[in-house]
């Protein structure tokens, strides 16, 4: 399928995935806040670009199929719909493929460069994205500042722990917030309330 094949085309199907999407998260919340509906517990972090590469699909793929969604959905929130990609590039900012794509596919929909121009990919335009499928019992969510992603839906440990290594690597909330996260703050230093309340929201209260 052509590059574009997977990207939404008109703006009910947009309204659809939105929806979806704002039965998963709270879409107008951005980290270190609460942006999964359900609780964050035992959530994942990596860095932000790697989401957006062909290599992650099988991680993505995988998550949807634990919970037998025949599709992953990927919308993006920031820059706007309207202001941005509908006036600039006549696109929607969103992609729904099948569990069956493959890593091309997922490429040819994130990298797909409308009119030529690089800039109107979402691989490189995304600033804040919103991952899941129908059934809203899994979900990443990524921002390109603070350059995270985080991960939750895991079925049990077992299989967090297999997925994590398969897919890896991939940081618990204390990792990222000495890996992932300094670099995006004046002085390498995360701000004591901001990593409180990442930690608060996405750590492990319970044993996983």
């Amino acid at each position: 399928m052509a590059g574009d094949g997977w990207i939404v085309k008109d703006r009910e199907e947009y309204r659809e995935i939105c929806s979806r999407a704002s039965a998963t998260f709270d879409l107008d919340a951005r980290l270190p806040e609460k942006v999964f509906r359900r609780g964050g517990e035992g959530s994942l972090f990596c860095e932000f670009d790697v989401v957006l590469t062909p290599e992650f699909w099988p991680a993505l793929s995988a998550m949807a199929r634990w919970h037998g969604d025949t599709r992953v959905e990927l919308l993006v929130l920031e820059p706007d719909c309207d202001t941005f990609y509908l006036s600039d590039y006549r696109i929607y900012p969103a992609v729904s493929l099948p569990v069956e794509a493959d890593e091309s596919e997922y490429w040819a929909a994130v990298g797909y460069e409308p009119d030529g121009d690089i800039m109107g990919s979402l691989a490189i335009s995304a600033n804040v994205i919103a991952l899941t499928g129908p059934s809203g019992k899994w979900g990443c969510w990524g921002e390109r500042d603070p350059e995270v992603a985080v991960f939750q839906g895991f079925p049990d440990a077992a299989t967090r722990s297999d997925w994590r290594t398969r897919f890896g690597p991939f940081l618990e909330v204390a990792g990222a917030l000495e890996s992932y996260l300094p670099v995006t703050f004046a002085n390498w230093a995360v701000p004591q309330e901001y990593a409180a309340t990442l930690t608060a929201n996405y750590g492990l209260p319970r044993r996983l």
